[in-house]
């Protein structure tokens, strides 16, 4: 069967028209199909890319960089997000390869398309005015041979006539006339015999030559959009075939990932972050009142002494707790050392120095204020009462002593690690100086070698800085090291001590604390104490105003002071520092001569006044003003 539209369809320019019409459509909704799809490709991207990054662990977060669980949802997030970059991909090589190429090919074919349809109307209209042409010569020889033919009837009618009448002269006129329709229809005959052959031969030419040809060129220009249709429908597999590897390997990826989760090492790592490292709390021993007892007494009695027993419990607590503050209150401390007479830059006060004191005691100044403010100061000066008590019992939050044993520890070796790197850099920047230095004093023209100067003795006095807090780091190390060491002793020991302890009735309660082993010397909340009356735990001693500081926030900057002279801090509560320092004011001198100061938003302590210049922010300025108006 031939597949030829010039021979097969020669009669068929309407339909062919409306045929490739329709291709030319259905080309465009698939264009438009294809966008829409890489749009839906592209929008799906990015709210991949927007739940992944939802997701996506904080970085103030170091526990889920911890745990294997965490880790693999975290790498999980990651290959999603690698997807959703190749989605992206995808979609834009759907939108540049296929969907403007073929609108740039559509605007060509419908161009291509309508010049080939205005020849073939054109061929068209040739043919019908050929047509029209031998119609118009064919009605002229009919009417002309009619004409003549009637022309003829009447001259040989009146011929007969005359034979009877005689008259001549009227059949001369008709047989003219006659003559004259004949030589009309003979003129007609040959022009409608040229037309007919004109047409005969515009006809061949149309129905042979030229439908054929432009039928022709539009069969291969329908060829060509459906060989486009599908080379598109080819690219869009192909991509899409392209990611299906990369989707592939995230998946494996996050097969990979699920199956690394260990549930044994996570929970070894809850054991690592929490775990104390004190002793569960001893047996409770039995308080043997029956010793006291001389007489017999009756139930009624019994029960009166049984309350009134009760009625000086319930008193006995907030007593002891008054006088444990009041005792704090009322403990010695030493006045700061004076400014020396004549600083230099290397002069290190070494006299002794403790946390301020004076005139006037901080924390007895913090109870008048609390006595004295309003509402709106009163929280403020209970967490700076808090806090002078904190650093008075000798608490200090730089050496971690406030952490239990196994968290300072990891906390030490965490912080030691840090200044290790911190020493590593400014050796290494010493180092590149020193090699500035001898660079510019064999080669004066490329710089001043005297420059530097300043730079390496800043370097100079980081490195002693570090030094020193890596010192002092590792001697607070060391404790905790002994302290674990000697807390896994007494631990083993300290069980051997409570089963050989005979607990009695009749034994009494002062030699039961003298033989109480140091395993049951716990804190009902956890917390150790080395000593029975002496050492006191951070937790245990602050526990009375924890309650309602639970969610205590560090206090606000309200300026900043630079150090005039250089200061060792060696007493609990204070903080050392080097001349030339800035650091951040946290309080200001309440009368007793010292300063509270923070460095790093980490190191916070007391500094003598007469030693450092304050700059107080202006709005600090009034509302000090305002709490002490209050």
């Amino acid at each position: 069967m031939s597949c030829n539209w010039g021979t097969e369809l020669w009669d068929q320019f309407d339909n062919l028209e409306k045929h490739t019409g329709w291709g030319i459509d259905f080309l465009e909704r698939y264009t438009k199909f294809v966008k829409e799809r890489a749009d839906i490709e592209l929008s799906y991207a990015k709210q991949i890319r927007s739940l992944s990054k939802k997701y996506h662990p904080k970085r103030s977060r170091e526990d889920e960089s911890r745990y294997t669980w965490c880790l693999a949802f975290a790498a999980t997030l990651q290959q999603l997000n690698e997807m959703a970059a190749h989605r992206e991909d995808l979609a834009d090589s759907l939108h540049t390869q296929i969907v403007c190429e073929l609108v740039r090919y559509t605007q060509e074919l419908k161009a291509e398309r309508k010049t080939h349809f205005q020849d073939g109307r054109r061929a068209q209209q040739h043919i019908e005015s050929s047509w029209k042409q031998l119609e118009s010569s064919k009605r002229r020889f009919e009417r002309d041979c009619k004409e003549a033919e009637r022309a003829q009837h009447i001259s040989d009618r009146i011929d007969l006539d005359n034979k009877a009448d005689g008259e001549k002269r009227c059949s001369l006129k008709a047989r003219q006339t006659a003559q004259q329709k004949q030589q009309a229809a003979e003129d007609s005959r040959k022009e409608y015999v040229t037309s007919l052959n004109q047409f005969n031969q515009d006809q061949h030419q149309h129905y042979r030559t030229l439908v054929p040809v432009i039928y022709q060129r539009i069969q291969d220009m329908e060829e060509r959009r459906i060989e486009r249709i599908a080379e598109a429908m080819r690219l869009s597999a192909e991509s899409e075939r392209k990611v299906l590897p990369v989707a592939s390997r995230c998946l494996d990826a996050m097969m990979d990932a699920a199956e690394s989760i260990q549930p044994r090492k996570d929970t070894g790592h809850v054991v690592e972050v929490y775990k104390s490292g004190f002793d569960p709390p001893g047996d409770v021993e039995f308080e043997d009142y029956s010793a006291t007892m001389r007489r017999s007494i009756s139930e009624s009695s019994y029960l009166d002494n049984r309350a009134e027993g009760r009625r000086h419990s319930r008193k006995l607590w907030p007593f002891l707790r008054k006088n444990k503050l009041l005792h704090l209150l009322s403990s010695p401390r030493q006045p700061p050392p004076p400014p020396p007479t004549s600083p230099s830059p290397g002069e290190v006060v070494n006299s002794s120095q403790s946390p301020p004191t004076g005139s006037r005691e901080p924390i007895t100044q913090r109870l008048s204020d609390l006595m004295s403010s309003g509402s709106r100061t009163r929280k403020q000066c209970l967490r700076s009462l808090k806090r002078g008590l904190s650093l008075k019992l000798g608490s200090s939050l730089a050496d971690c002593s406030h952490l239990p044993p196994e968290q300072r520890r990891k906390k030490l070796l965490g912080r030691i690690n840090n200044i290790n790197q911190e020493i590593q850099r400014e050796r290494e920047q010493r180092d590149a100086l020193l090699k500035m230095r001898d660079v510019y004093e064999r080669s004066p023209q490329m710089g001043d070698a005297r420059s530097l100067d300043p730079r390496l003795e800043e370097v100079k006095l980081n490195l002693q800085r570090l030094e020193e807090e890596l010192r002092r780091n590792q001697v607070w190390l060391s404790e905790a090291d002994g302290g674990l060491s000697d807390h896994s002793s007494r631990r083993q020991s300290g069980g051997c001590g409570l089963n050989s302890q005979a607990t009695t009735p009749g034994s009494s309660s002062l030699k039961q604390l003298n033989n109480r082993s140091p395993a049951s010397r716990e804190s009902p909340d956890g917390s150790y104490t080395e000593d029975q009356g002496a050492e006191l735990h951070f937790k245990s001693r602050s526990s009375e105003f924890d309650d309602d500081f639970d969610d205590e926030e560090p206090l606000p900057s309200i300026g900043t002071c630079k150090s005039l002279y250089p200061f060792q801090g060696q007493n609990e509560g204070t903080l050392s520092m080097v001349e030339g320092e800035l650091l951040s004011v946290v309080e200001e001198d309440k009368g007793d001569g010292w300063t509270r100061v923070r460095r790093n938003l980490e190191e916070e302590g007391y500094v003598p006044t007469s030693y450092i210049k304050v700059f107080l922010d202006n709005s600090a300025k009034g509302f000090v003003q305002s709490s002490r108006l209050v």
